[in-house]
Parts: structure tokens; C-alpha cells; sequence
């Protein structure tokens, strides 16, 4: 199939690159650089499925036009977005604009060219998980930040073109993701800062008490769950969880990955009003719809990140 990937310089988009060309896909990338680095896709150039990289923004209407029109595009992953929660508090406009305003005119080309688009939103869409089910589909949502507003409102714009015009579309809400490839610097994954500053001799600065729990998702895990997204005409029209099915408190993953509390030091919280408590999956419909369940375990996700940043010069 022909399929365009935004955002696929990224570090999920990078993965997801990587899965559709295994699969003999033909694969245009279209990325700002904002967020992602071309390095992370320098290894797919000579693939003969890897069609192109074009620097240019989900903004520019006249650009998104040209290549919806030029190569007929099968399927559009809408991975490209800002994704920083406290980039969005301070600078709500650029996120708003990138995450909606730039999602509505992908929408509008995969409208008019009848292009099923799978949208990448997020976990930070939900309130709190109470319980230890995990939170479904139908949990309640909290736009408990900018970002979280800007991807609730591409959510429904996703789904109204479904409901609208019958065009196959599918919103997923991937849990925290994290592996090789995921930044180790301030923007970066709690993992691979983590792990870097465990490798430089640095301490571990949770923000606030710590207690706050993640569930992580391997990138492999979730890539893999995003491409079947888009291969599967059971998922048009819904909104499809993806996630470990186990939390953990950010204390108790400094130590799994330190292996010293010396070394783990608690900083004020820089956006404690956005922080979710407790974040849980529950990828049952995912399991039921795609046949998708997680393979890489915790322990293991976080063995391969290291061996990545320790092979190359992040530390």
C-alpha cells in the first residue's frame, strides 16, 4: 500500500517507519523536525520501499495538497503533533495550531482523496484510573492540560469525518511509550532520562512525591498495535487503548533502573495541575478488535533501551 506518515521522524513514527517498510509497504514521511531527528530514519534511505522524506509542516495546506494529490495514499498515520505537556502549558497556541488545526487539514485532504487516516492521541486525554481494571475506552476524560485539550478536540474532528462523511478513520490512545530512539534529554521519556543519567553517574530527579504510576509500553509493542490499527476495518470509528496493562510509581522505576536509592532525588513538580495520578491500561478491546496484546515486558523493554543508549553517544 501507499502510506503516508506524518510525524515519522519521531520516535514512536520512527518504529512505525520501520514496521510498514518490513512489511514491503511503500511509505512517503512528511516531518517538521520540530520534534524528530532525520537520523532517526538515515537507516531506511536505501529501502526500496521508502519513497521519501519531506521536511514541511502539517500547517502548509498548498504542501499536504500536493502530496495527497501525487501519490494515492492508501492510508495516512497522523502521527506528527506537539507532544510536550509543559510546552503546551507554556505555549498553548503552538500546540493547539500543530495538534488540531494542523490535524483538520489532514483530515480535509484524506476527505477529499478518501484516505483512511489513523489519528495518534494519547493517554493524557484520561482522568485518573481508580481502580485496578484499568481504564477502557470509556473512562472519563480530563483535559487536564493544553496538549490533552488540543488532542480531545482532534479526537472528535477524527471522529466526525467518520460519522460525517463514512471516511474510515480510528483514534488511538497509545500508553506511555518508550525504548530506543525516545530522546534522553529534558523533552525525552522518563525511562531514557532515567536510564541516561543512571549510565552518567547522574542522580534521578522525580518531580513531586513519586508516586505517581505509569504504564509502559514498549515502542516495538506500540508500533506494531498502530500499524494493525490502520490495516483493520474492525477499529473505523472507534477510539482503540493500547498499553502494558501494569503500572508502576515513578519511585519504583527509579529504583528498578538504578538499583540504588542513594542515587534518586525528589524536585519540585514543574506542572503539578496536569499531573495524572495513576495511569493503567486496559487494552482488552485492542485484544478483542486487533488481536493486540503486549510481548515485551517491563524488565526487558527497559534491558534493550540501555543496551541502545549505551551503544550510542547520548551519554
Amino acid at each position: 500500500m501507499n502510506i503516508l506518515l506524518t510525524g515519522g521522524a519521531g520516535f514512536i513514527g520512527r518504529w512505525v517507519a520501520k514496521r510498514l517498510l518490513d512489511e514491503g509497504h511503500a511509505v512517503w514521511i512528511l516531518d517538521d523536525l520540530s520534534n524528530g531527528r532525520e537520523a532517526n530514519i538515515e537507516e531506511f534511505r536505501g529501502h526500496a520501499g521508502f519513497k521519501g522524506f519531506i521536511q514541511g509542516s502539517i500547517l502548509d495546506e498548498q504542501l499536504l495538497d500536493g502530496l495527497f494529490t501525487a501519490h494515492a495514499f492508501d492510508i495516512c498515520y497522523h502521527l506528527g503533533a506537539s507532544i510536550n505537556v509543559q510546552d503546551s502549558i507554556d505555549d498553548p497556541r503552538t500546540t493547539f495550531n500543530n495538534d488540531t488545526v494542523g490535524t483538520f487539514y489532514v483530515m480535509e485532504q484524506a476527505r477529499k482523496h478518501q484516505v483512511k487516516v489513523v489519528f495518534m492521541s494519547t493517554c493524557m486525554v484520561y482522568d485518573r484510573c481508580t481502580d485496578e481494571t484499568g481504564i477502557t475506552e470509556s473512562h472519563p476524560i480530563k483535559p487536564a492540560s493544553p496538549y490533552a485539550g488540543s488532542k480531545i478536540a482532534a479526537e472528535n474532528m477524527v471522529l466526525s469525518y467518520y460519522y460525517a462523511y463514512g471516511l474510515p478513520t480510528v483514534v488511538i490512545r497509545p500508553f506511555n511509550t518508550y525504548g530506543p530512539f525516545q530522546k534522553t534529554g529534558g523533552e525525552g521519556g522518563v525511562v531514557a532520562i532515567f536510564i541516561k543519567n543512571k549510565l552518567a553517574g547522574k542522580d534521578l530527579n522525580i518531580y513531586g512525591e513519586g508516586t505517581q504510576t505509569r504504564d509502559l509500553l514498549y515502542v516495538e509493542d506500540c508500533a506494531r498495535f498502530v500499524v494493525e490499527a490502520g490495516f483493520s476495518d474492525a477499529v473505523n470509528g472507534k477510539i482503540v487503548n493500547a498499553g502494558l496493562g501494569r503500572d508502576i510509581s515513578v519511585n519504583e522505576l527509579a529504583k528498578l533502573i538504578a538499583g540504588d536509592e542513594a542515587r534518586i532525588k525528589h524536585v519540585e513538580h514543574i506542572h503539578p495541575q496536569s499531573e495524572i495520578q495513576k495511569l493503567l491500561c486496559n487494552s482488552a478491546k485492542a485484544k478483542q478488535l486487533l488481536g493486540w496484546e503486549p510481548q515485551v515486558s517491563l524488565e526487558e523493554g527497559i534491558a534493550r533501551t540501555e543496551r541502545w543508549i549505551m551503544s550510542t553517544d547520548l551519554i
